[in-house]
């Protein structure tokens, strides 16, 4: 593979603009695609197999008039303090506003006058207009959205409290100037670590066109595919982040490579053989990872996964083709001024002079004369050689200490009581919760088919009445037949709020029930609605955790053992992924399921942690996880490969990639915590859950925690069965192909040769 990405990485340098163009061409005609495409018709939400979405097809079967998944939308209305609703001024402006609605849009299906469907509460001082339209939230036009915000503005002025809830007035998340604010501060750690400006800005420039092109692509086919808004914001989330850390790895190599004193264009091919060789099996178990929601069976959550994985992928032909391309426009550039000034100063040296002159610095170290300062990255291997056991302890039970919360998980998906408390869909959720009971947020849709029944009117009878009898049930409406007469539904009010186990249990009372009245009746009895989904949702993502995790796992650890021609190590990075995704989760539940240090992170409501949370970060971190241990370790691998001893390889390979390891996560960081600001709830949670997960995975697991366990295993991390050794195929991203068929190294100064770069020391070859 080594070969292959060299000679790939040098045509790219070679023919670097006939390359640009086409990368250019390639986002122009995605951008033109995302232009002209019209947008998602919808955004439907379906999970196959479960009862909630067998009940709402068989309302779609059975009530094709009542457009079950078109928008709704409630306008809530609050009485001056002192007035009822009721009141005969009170009562005239809900009835404008009821004529108003019906008579805004042609795209409006139903509007319930709450005066005549018993929608006003029993103090009189609250009611509210049940609107349904004939599309979904995402069909319904700006004239449509606009009619439904005047009629609540024209309300207000006779001085009652009017506020709008429902999905009607969904819009596309926001996430601010955070993803701004991320991009920044990549930018400053890449000065930081390259000490120049063309260096930093090759990263940041391809992760741009990758995400451009990927984001481009999901909005131009979002309408074929029916790809959500959240989908594309996930994608530029991740895209982001790995395109800057693969541009990162390979620009890094290659300074690295012109220090060593090889021609640019060798230099360009040895970066995208050995750094672009680990850059495709990360970006290989990052795919795979994303690739493997598929196994959760929820069409949504999967397509959000190939989108972002072909985001992923585009990152990583980026890095391999893009930027050797452009390395080659840069020139002597790509390293700072003050480094240009050095070589400059340093050209006049033979190798002989140079290498004399290192054998000096190794006499002088070895008389115990002060010789120059070793980097952070192998002060800090050293550090953790002397005391391996306690570095160990002291991560793992650190990491465990935050993970404790994670075990009071609760899930649930977001809804209106979610939204920060100055929007009008909050408003609207708290008036009715205090008007009504907590449980009109979330009322239950039952469907009773008695289409197998010889009386369906009795059979339908004899199952609400005994409905009626449970607990938790704050009231029943009566039922509405369809024009057959052989199926009803049935709207069952919780007397708890949608997240609490209060309803998930009444939800699973009501379907217990259904069950054992089904032989006397011979009608089945089906509950839906977004609590029941939400439920359903949860545990369904509950059953697919272990089997995502198996398959996830099981291939990146088969993918792993190939790289790095060992079994410890793949397992090592598995199980140090486990700990950091659990403690990430503990963090998560902490803030926003508890509510610690919510207000620094803007969480205004607690409540259950969204159910796609836990395998989501599960795809995502592990992918991640495992581009550091890539990276990291693959140096490592190398040094080994090429004479050093186990505990010197580790020392080798913390010189080489640390420091640039660890500019690559606080880029991720970075760039995950600008999506904490968004509006949308989820995109919060989640770009919260990555930065964190991404903090313990770099800097407590990888930098840490393997290298304890690598000097703790020494020569056994590398052990590898014979009999299986003959069986994996040898990848070679190492390079050690590539070391040996291009011989000694050029003369420094030849073909450009950068400057001496800190992290990037050539390795003792023994």
């Amino acid at each position: 593979m080594a070969t292959f990405l060299s000679r790939l990485g040098r045509l790219a340098f070679r023919r670097r603009g006939i390359v640009v163009l086409l990368w250019v061409a390639l986002l122009a005609i995605a951008g033109a695609g995302a232009a002209t495409a019209p947008p998602a018709a919808s955004t439907s939400f379906s999970i196959p197999g479960t009862e909630a979405q067998k009940a709402f097809d068989l309302l779609d079967q059975r009530f094709p008039g009542a457009n079950a998944d078109g928008a709704t939308a409630r306008v809530v209305f609050d009485a001056p303090k002192g007035e009822k609703i009721t009141d005969p001024a009170n009562k005239a402006e809900v009835e404008d506003a009821v004529a108003a609605l019906k008579s805004g849009s042609d795209q409006v299906a139903r509007v319930v006058d709450p005066f005549t469907g018993q929608a006003v509460s029993k103090d009189g001082e609250t009611a509210y207009i049940s609107v349904n339209y004939k599309v979904s939230s995402m069909e319904l036009t700006d004239d449509t959205r606009d009619a439904l915000e005047k009629t609540g503005e024209q309300a207000r002025d006779g001085g009652m409290t009017v506020e709008i809830g429902g999905d009607a007035l969904s819009t596309i998340p926001t996430t601010g100037a955070g993803e701004v604010i991320g991009v920044v501060v990549a930018a400053v750690v890449l000065v930081v670590t390259f000490g120049s400006l063309v260096a930093a800005g090759l990263p940041l420039l391809t992760a741009l066109i990758g995400v451009g092109i990927g984001v481009s692509t999901i909005t131009a086919l979002a309408s074929v595919m029916d790809l959500g808004s959240t989908t594309s914001i996930l994608a530029m989330m991740i895209g982001l982040a790995v395109g800057i850390d693969y541009a990162l790895f390979v620009v890094s190599r290659y300074r690295a490579e012109l220090h060593e004193g090889r021609e640019r264009e060798e230099a360009a091919g040895r970066a995208v053989g050995t750094a672009g060789s680990a850059v495709v099996f990360a970006g290989l178990t990052v795919i795979i990872a994303l690739v493997g929601l598929a196994v959760v069976n929820i069409p949504m959550l999967t397509k959000m996964g190939v989108a972002a994985a072909g985001t992923v992928a585009i990152a990583v032909l980026v890095a391999l083709t893009l930027i050797p391309a452009l390395l080659g426009f840069a020139g002597r550039r790509i390293v700072g001024r003050k480094a240009r000034k050095q070589a400059k100063e340093a050209g006049g040296q033979s190798a002989g002079e140079q290498e004399a002159g290192a054998q000096g610095a190794g006499a002088r170290q070895q008389a115990g004369q002060p010789v120059a300062k070793e980097p952070a990255g192998t002060r800090w291997a050293r550090f953790v050689q002397r005391r391996p056991v306690a570095v160990l302890l002291a991560g793992v039970l650190g990491l465990g200490v935050i993970a404790l919360p994670a075990a009071s998980l609760e899930l649930g998906l977001p809804d209106d009581g979610s939204k920060p408390t100055d929007t009008t869909q909050r408003k609207a959720y708290d008036l009715l919760s205090e008007g009504f009971g907590p449980g009109f947020n979330g009322p239950l849709m039952t469907v009773v088919d008695a289409r197998g029944s010889d009386d369906p009117q009795a059979a339908v009878d004899h199952t609400v009445r005994e409905l009626g009898r449970l607990d938790g049930i704050a009231g029943l409406t009566k039922p509405q037949f369809n024009k057959a007469g052989d199926t009803a539904m049935v709207t069952v009010v919780p007397d708890s709020h949608p997240s609490s186990t209060q309803t998930q249990d009444l939800v699973h009372d009501i379907r217990d029930t259904g069950a054992e009245l089904s032989p006397k009746t011979g009608a089945d009895v089906l509950v839906t609605g977004s609590t029941a989904m939400n439920i359903d949702v949860s545990q369904k993502l509950n059953d697919a955790l272990l089997p995502y995790l198996a398959l996830v796992v099981g291939l990146a650890f088969l993918l792993l053992m190939v790289v790095f021609r060992s079994v410890l190590v793949p397992l090592k990075a598995a199980l140090g992924f486990l700990l950091s995704v659990v403690a990430a989760l503990g963090a998560v539940v902490a803030v926003f399921q508890w509510g610690w240090l919510g207000g620094l992170f803007g969480v205004e409501q607690t409540g259950p942690v969204m159910s796609m949370m836990p395998i989501f970060m599960v795809g995502v971190v592990f992918g991640l996880a495992m581009d550091y241990e890539v990276f990291l370790v693959t140096r490592m691998r190398e040094a080994y490969a090429h004479g050093e001893s186990p505990r010197e390889a580790v020392v080798t390979g913390f010189r080489h990639g640390a420091r640039v390891v660890s500019a690559a996560a606080v880029i991720m960081i970075a760039v995950f915590s600008g999506f904490i600001g968004s509006s949308d709830s989820m995109v919060k949670m989640i770009g919260f859950g990555l930065a964190v997960a991404v903090f313990f995975d770099a800097f407590v697991v990888r930098m840490a925690l393997v290298p304890a366990v690598l000097n703790l295993l020494d020569k056994r991390a590398w052990w590898l069965p014979r009999r299986l050794a003959r069986i994996l195929p040898t990848v070679d991203v190492e390079g050690e192909k590539l070391r040996d068929d291009s011989g000694a190294a050029a003369l420094p100064g030849q073909g450009g040769a950068g400057a001496p770069y800190e992290e990037a020391e050539p390795a003792t070859r023994r």
